[in-house]
């Protein structure tokens, strides 16, 4: 097969190939976004494969950054773009099913690619626009078939993840595992447990924010890979519910981990302690609590002023795109205006504070000066008072706060 464009990124990486051409080397494009191409998909990095030793590389190149040169892979700086450039190779046993024990630079493109995962990523691609294909990947490409290349049971071996890899292209590409490949998985699904959680986490996330997430989650738990992941070990019913739920995509991870938390029926207070057992960050770890807050009220009624003020105008609004999954259509410009006419959105524009409740009162610094300011700061939300500081301190003084 033989494109008849190549898209723009591939077309000012060519001038990379031809120099290592020039040299007497091999040099293809490899890699998913020749994938993506074929796809007709966004394209997001150029990676290069080349007959040329890392050393090789570096002494055509002027400006290169060692990036992984022990794995055979030298980053090459061109004008204003950055290329990676890796040598053929070939990869001797796993030990630890992440890495290989020994890498062997190789001058076959055939030896190279017979180590990639899976045939729909296994393709070369050369500057006239000339697709090679050892492994019938155009063939799977076309089938929506995802195979993995040569022996299944070598590749989940040489890398675990590459488990994770394939049920996360399940759900983004919606193609099927072919049978080999998916009892390989199966039977292979405890080397997660040599994985790293970070690692893992990358893949089930975007796994969940595929097009196909239904398909993807029944393929997780039919493979029994969620035994292996963080939090999940007795969850397979949840996660096939989750399955049932409306297949439109979610918008960002965490809204992914907000409805996962929600099918798995945890507490709020089980919240922090899951996510952290898959090294979720603090900050992610926030904006999802306060997500599933929002949920559990939303789901009950129409989030209030004060619920609204409470969550934000961001968060808010990722509460109620969640509702589409509930059965309900998602009231987005109404809560947009309902947050938007709050007197205010913050206790900053509150018009008193701490000081001015001091010269105000006769009673000494504590703590019923935080309770007055949260007392005010609701009222005004809820349209009790309006925010003005005569106003709002008659309003404390008639109900005993000041």
């Amino acid at each position: 097969m033989k494109l008849k464009k190549l898209p723009q990124e591939y077309e000012k990486a060519i001038p990379v190939l031809n120099k290592l051409e020039q040299a007497g080397y091999e040099a293809y494009f490899v890699g998913g976004s020749v994938r993506d191409i074929l796809l007709n998909q966004e394209i997001h990095d150029v990676d290069i494969a080349t007959s040329a030793f890392p050393e090789e590389i570096k002494k055509l190149f002027p400006k290169t950054i060692d990036i992984g040169i022990e794995h055979g892979t030298v980053l090459v700086l061109v004008d204003e773009e950055q290329y990676e450039i890796t040598t053929f190779r070939t990869e001797s046993t796993y030990q630890d099913y992440r890495r290989p024990d020994h890498v062997e630079f190789v001058r076959s493109l055939e030896e190279d690619l017979k180590r990639r995962d899976f045939t729909i990523n296994a393709f070369a691609l050369k500057e006239d626009g000339q697709i090679i294909d050892l492994f019938d990947g155009l063939a799977d490409l076309e089938n929506h078939i995802l195979r993995a290349v040569g022996d299944p049971q070598e590749r989940f071996h040489e890398d675990a993840l590459r488990m994770m890899r394939g049920i996360r292209f399940v759900s983004q590409l919606g193609f099927k595992l072919e049978q080999e490949t998916a009892e390989a998985i199966e039977m292979n699904h405890s080397l997660l447990g040599k994985i790293s959680v970070e690692r893992i986490n990358v893949e089930f996330i975007k796994m969940l924010l595929g097009k196909e997430r239904s398909a993807g989650l029944k393929t997780f738990v039919e493979t029994k890979c969620y035994i292996y992941c963080p939090g999940l070990r007795d969850y397979g019913e949840a996660l096939l519910r989750f399955s049932d739920l409306s297949n439109k995509p979610l918008k960002s991870e965490a809204q992914a981990w907000a409805l996962l938390i929600d099918q798995l029926a945890l507490q709020e207070s089980q919240i922090r302690v899951f996510l952290k057992e898959w090294k979720c960050s603090n900050q992610m770890i926030k904006e999802v609590q306060l997500i599933v807050h929002g949920l559990n009220l939303r789901k009950k009624q129409q989030l209030s002023a004060l619920d609204l003020y409470q969550l934000g105008k961001e968060a808010s609004l990722k509460v109620e795109e969640l509702m589409v999954y509930f059965g309900e259509v998602p009231q987005l410009r109404e809560v947009s205006e309902k947050y938007d006419q709050l007197c205010i959105k913050s206790m900053r524009e509150l018009a008193i504070d701490g000081k001015l409740l001091l010269a105000e009162s006769s009673k000494p610094p504590g703590k019923w000066m935080s309770d007055a300011l949260q007392f005010a700061e609701q009222a005004v939300i809820e349209g009790k008072v309006a925010n003005k500081a005569n106003e709002l301190f008659f309003f404390l003084k008639q109900n005993n706060v000041l």
